[in-house]
């Protein structure tokens, strides 16, 4: 019966999760399987990849294949160097000590590059959260500078109509006076045309 490492698809629509299976290479993909080995979450950055590496690379030494998406998985939480590891202990080119220790190290410093890769995505999410926050404050800052020009423009038009309120009223004072005045200047020109006539 061959073995195959592959996914097998759960979570909804659009947001998918993955188990990782050995599987017979002949049983439907979300169907019967062997041995779950692990889960793999890419909806987050970095993926979430949970593996028990012992078990995997049982199935390895026992002649199981994995899938192409499955041997990346592998490759990446280091089940494909122990199983290469063992491999040379088993032909004597190295004990077990020695694979461990060049395990342990690989998976150090595998650790660091994961580490360095989440903190530079933290740092990129921190500065375009820095970045939104100064545009937000700017906007907020003209929003509040446009109100307080529209305040003093309403203040100076109050202040100009009571400045011309005690005008018009002198104006109206100076009507009543021309209107007396008026009549008079209406007999000067009728007695003018009467001093031409003579």
């Amino acid at each position: 019966m061959p073995v195959r490492i592959r996914l097998q698809r759960h979570g909804k629509k659009g947001k998918p999760f993955y188990w990782i299976v050995a599987a017979d290479a002949r049983a439907k993909r979300d169907g019967k399987f062997l041995e779950k080995l692990g889960t793999y979450n890419p909806n987050t950055n970095p993926a979430i990849i949970t593996l028990k590496v012992d078990n995997s690379v049982t199935w390895l030494q026992n002649g199981a294949q994995p899938s192409d998406t499955a041997k990346k998985i592998l490759s990446y939480k280091g089940v494909l160097l122990k199983h290469h590891l063992l491999g040379g202990v088993a032909k004597g080119a190295l004990t077990e000590e020695q694979a461990e220790e060049k395990f342990t190290a690989w998976l150090e410093e595998k650790g660091k590059s994961v580490a360095e890769k989440t903190d530079g995505l933290n740092k990129v999410k921190a500065d375009a959260k820095a970045k939104a926050l100064e545009a937000e404050k700017e906007v907020s800052d003209k929003r509040l500078a446009a109100a307080v020009e529209e305040e003093v423009a309403e203040e100076a038009a109050k202040a100009a109509t009571e400045e011309a309120a005690p005008a018009v009223e002198e104006a109206k004072e100076e009507a009543p006076a021309a209107e007396e005045a008026a009549p008079a200047v209406e007999e000067a020109k009728e007695e003018a045309p009467s001093t031409e006539e003579e």
